[in-house]
């Protein structure tokens, strides 16, 4: 592996404390999490204890207050061990940014210090059982009344759907707004409000350790000072935010991409076939070389878009073609090693086959790749005429 210069002797050190406690702490629970299908709210607090959660939320609410560069480190040990159950990344740098940045100062203190020690977990609702990727187009709607809001709607495919405490919801204040993404607000709903019903835990492929559910509103009240911002502009907060949601898969699949290689090399150099180790056949140093030329391309440019981000840079196009890319790359080199594995890839005692499915989600959400490639083209100038 080539020496990665975005890390500073500090940064190197955070990693060596992250990873002798995901070995420790989070490694040993993976089957469990995998078996129960969710993760264990301890663990959770045991993170935020250690100062892994939150490391880059302001150090006023007991964030570490440093850059992005460290919660991407966090990232990296956790999908080393295949933590996908420990949504870190959802939590810390998806879900909690919202609050950091576009809360008031009464919902930050009210929120914030319990994400970052981890008492409270954090989720988003986006998808709709009719809306995927158009947020433009979500049904579910929350009504002014007095000191409240009604929120009516359900939502589906919501990571951390079960577990979590506080929910930002995707709905409309505005359903008649021209156009539609003008009546799109985020609410902060706690699991305790009132007509809030979690649903099922849905029975997925991949990412077996991490809840996925419906999560149902039934004239749900919550108090007029959960609004996020101002009625009308969430889908601004939105699309300012998924800048860094993209980024975040992009560094989980490079990771995950470079544990199934290097448990792949291993097994080709020990398993043997017609009296040699496998590893010898040119065909198999081939495919290895391959893959890892691939992954040593995608890290760098995953690693150029890590410097930029913590600059302030403007890459919504480049986050685009890195989530695409490092994606599609991730199921292509699961898809590859799981070969090399022959039947044993199959075997679910072998890593590759949990790597393989996990891989599967990865092009789907915080936007298809189809979507992607959209967003891409448009930057470019070549949006399509109606």
């Amino acid at each position: 592996m080539m020496r990665r210069d975005i890390f500073s002797e500090e940064r190197e050190m955070f990693r060596a404390q992250v990873r002798r406690f995901v070995d420790a702490e989070i490694e040993p629970k993976v089957p469990e999490w995998n078996r129960v299908g969710m993760s264990d709210r301890a663990s959770w607090r045991k993170m935020g204890e250690a100062g892994f959660l939150g490391a880059n939320a302001p150090s006023e609410y007991g964030g570490g207050g440093v850059d992005f560069i460290y919660d991407a480190i966090v990232m990296e040990e956790l999908s080393r061990v295949r933590a996908h159950g420990l949504m870190m990344s959802l939590h810390s740098d998806i879900c909690m940014p919202y609050i950091t940045s576009f809360g008031n100062q009464e919902q930050k203190r009210r929120y914030l210090p319990g994400a970052i020690s981890g008492e409270i977990i954090l989720a988003i609702a986006m998808t709709e059982p009719g809306t995927g990727s158009d947020l433009a187009a979500v049904q579910t709607t929350a009504r002014r009344d007095g000191d409240h809001y009604v929120i009516n709607g359900s939502k589906i495919f919501i990571s951390n759907g079960q577990i979590a405490d506080l929910v930002i919801v995707v709905c409309k204040t505005d359903p008649k707004a021209n156009p539609p993404h003008k009546g799109v607000s985020l609410m902060l709903v706690d699991a305790t409000a009132p007509g809030f019903v979690r649903g099922r835990k849905l029975d997925k492929l991949g990412l077996r350790g991490q809840d996925t559910s419906e999560l149902f509103f039934e004239d749900c009240r919550v108090p007029a000072g959960n609004l996020l911002g101002k009625e009308g502009t969430g889908f601004k907060m939105l699309m300012e935010k998924l800048q860094q949601e993209r980024l975040c898969i992009g560094v989980s699949s490079m990771a995950s991409c470079r544990r199934t290689l290097e448990d792949t090399i291993a097994y080709c150099k020990n398993r043997k076939a017609f009296g040699q180790p496998i590893a010898e056949f040119q065909n198999t140093q081939f495919k290895l070389a391959e893959m890892m030329t691939e992954v040593e391309v995608g890290q760098a440019f995953v690693d150029k878009l890590l410097q930029a981000h913590v600059r302030g840079d403007e890459i919504v196009a480049e986050v685009s073609m890195a989530k695409w890319w490092t994606t599609d790359l991730q199921k292509k080199i699961t898809s590859q090693c799981l070969q090399l594995h022959g039947g044993y890839g199959f075997m679910m005692e072998y890593p590759v086959s949990t790597d393989y499915a996990d891989a599967a989600v990865q092009s789907i959400y915080a936007g298809t790749n189809e979507i992607m490639k959209v967003i891409i083209a448009r930057r470019m100038g070549l949006e399509t005429r109606k």
